[in-house]
């Protein structure tokens, strides 16, 4: 179960964009033609989509929470640019959107493993390479579960900003099956449940990358930020291209 509205405020703050990850991604759309098309899954509030939007990309967002999807569409001000928000889960999202248009799809912020189940992660990455043009990229920003993914309870670092604290930990059942739970700490102590347990698949890398070859992707490449910082297993996130 959800209580996004209790986050929607700290939403932009708790998940900033970086300058390291604006300049990540502008050297990527700079390997397409301009306007790049960017599609971005589970977009959040748009914070991201709109600095995309500004340097003169295509970009749609989609986002399968409609409380957050309606913080994203009001921020669609300026209608000059284009850009444009959809509710749409990513299970969904082979059915309405064009085969063989996007440039560039991102899946950021560990929101892969809330699709739920290792064969929905398989159908959502060969979905993506339908939906990608034949020179297209997908990047997944996610947890590193490398070490932990067995585990019956996994704590994920704390997200947090001057005003709040976002806690979030993963827990299995007796079945095997594991499931998310987020907690915000305000200013005054209050804690507000956020999400109780929603079931997910934290995928370890290696799994991911299987899956993204069983999907038609030829060239792999992971780092452990924007940065493009190598990554070694032992850091706690980790960006994957694939093309």
């Amino acid at each position: 179960m959800d209580y996004i509205k209790n986050v929607i405020e700290y939403y932009d703050e708790l998940f900033p964009v970086s300058d390291a990850q604006k300049e990540f991604y502008e050297a990527l759309t700079g390997l397409y033609a301009a306007p790049a098309k960017i599609l971005r899954v589970e977009c959040g509030t748009g914070l991201f989509e709109h600095t995309l939007a500004k340097m003169g990309h295509d970009v749609t967002g989609i986002e399968s929470s409609k409380e957050i999807l309606n913080s994203a569409t009001l921020r669609r001000r300026n209608q000059l640019m284009s850009i444009r928000f959809f509710l749409m889960s990513p299970t969904e999202m082979i059915q309405f959107l064009g085969k063989g248009f996007y440039n560039i799809i991102s899946i950021l912020n560990d929101k892969i493993i809330e699709i739920g189940e290792p064969e929905l992660v398989r159908k959502f990455l060969q979905d993506c390479k339908k939906l990608l043009a034949p020179d297209g990229t997908l990047v997944v920003g996610m947890n590193s579960y490398a070490h932990n993914y067995d585990s019956e309870f996994i704590q994920l670092p704390v997200r947090e900003s001057i005003r709040v604290k976002l806690f979030t930990e993963i827990h299995m059942d007796s079945s095997g099956s594991q499931y998310l739970c987020r907690n915000l700490e305000n200013g005054n102590g209050k804690i507000l449940p956020v999400t109780e347990d929603k079931k997910v698949y934290p995928l370890p890398v290696d799994e991911l990358c299987s899956y993204a070859t069983e999907a038609g992707f030829k060239d792999i490449k992971l780092y452990s930020d924007f940065k493009r910082s190598p990554f070694t297993e032992s850091e706690p996130e980790v960006v994957v291209l694939l093309s």
